[in-house]
């Protein structure tokens, strides 16, 4: 008897919750497979399923039984309205760091403005600032020359200007900076073991693990960014929730004519640290 699409993604689902994989991640990937958005799918979900769908749900099953992220699978992901492409030389883009970069525009109005992001991944950050704000002038460093390869391809296909750098944090900027913004690698490695598996399989693990902690980059952002940061500059930081104090302290004293509070995300954990 031939099967519905409904049919073979609600077994699908129910096959990867049984083996305690996420369920949802393969009705996600199917619908952005086929381009179809929540209406389409009500209006397709009833029709037989063809050959060649059943086929790549049966392959993505397979993939997500090994815990590979489904935009590793997809190769994008979305992020403040922009689509970045997305490989394992990068992060995935988190609605958290969405949260970071609508802060720093909306603490920023639109007068020139030199930025930089520090570890910039995808580009996620860096682009979406100059999307946004286009008089500024953004530079985006990262330690991995093929992390920079996708950003530089990422600026390229959303159209947008951003100076690109290899550079260990701050070493390889010269000119002092307005905005100085980093999601910086903050997991310790004593939280490897909370960490989802395919995070831990699959994510680079550069982009993720710091010493001391998780604060390691902190440190060194606080140490560098004092001689390049403007008088009036501001810092904008991505943090692990249970880093709030702790950043808030290494800046305090980096920076003690500054304040330096820590936000919210908006679950409720302390995830930005931010130095005005």
């Amino acid at each position: 008897m031939a099967k519905t699409y409904v049919e073979v993604l609600s077994w699908a689902s129910s096959f990867l919750e049984a083996a305690g994989k996420e369920g949802y991640a393969i009705e996600y990937l199917f619908l952005a497979r086929k381009h179809w958005d929540k209406t389409q799918w009500l209006i397709h979900m009833r029709e037989e399923i063809s050959s060649a769908d059943e086929q790549q749900i049966e392959a993505d099953v397979a993939a997500l039984m090994k815990n590979i992220p489904p935009q590793y699978l997809l190769g994008y992901e979305y992020f403040f309205d922009h689509r970045f492409k997305v490989t394992e030389a990068t992060l995935i883009p988190r609605p958290e760091t969405e949260e970071l970069v609508d802060l720093c525009l909306k603490s920023n109005p639109n007068d020139f403005k030199k930025v930089v992001d520090i570890g910039t991944g995808t580009g996620a950050i860096a682009i979406s600032l100059k999307a946004a704000r286009p008089e500024w002038q953004v530079t985006a460093v990262d330690i991995s020359e093929s992390a920079l390869a996708v950003a530089k391809e990422n600026a390229d296909t959303i159209g947008v200007e951003v100076r690109f750098k290899s550079s260990d944090v701050l070493s390889a900027i010269v000119e002092k900076q307005d905005i100085i913004i980093s999601n910086p690698p903050y997991i310790s490695q004593t939280e490897w073991h909370l960490m989802d598996e395919s995070v831990r399989t699959y994510e680079p693990k550069t982009a993720l693990f710091a010493e001391n902690d998780g604060l390691a980059i902190y440190q060194k952002i606080a140490q560098e960014s004092q001689a390049l940061l403007q008088p009036e500059g501001m810092i904008f930081l991505e943090i692990g929730f249970q880093q709030g104090k702790a950043v808030k302290k290494l800046f305090q004293q980096a920076f003690p004519e500054k304040s330096v509070n820590v936000y919210p995300d908006m679950m409720g954990n302390d995830r930005m640290v931010v130095v005005r």
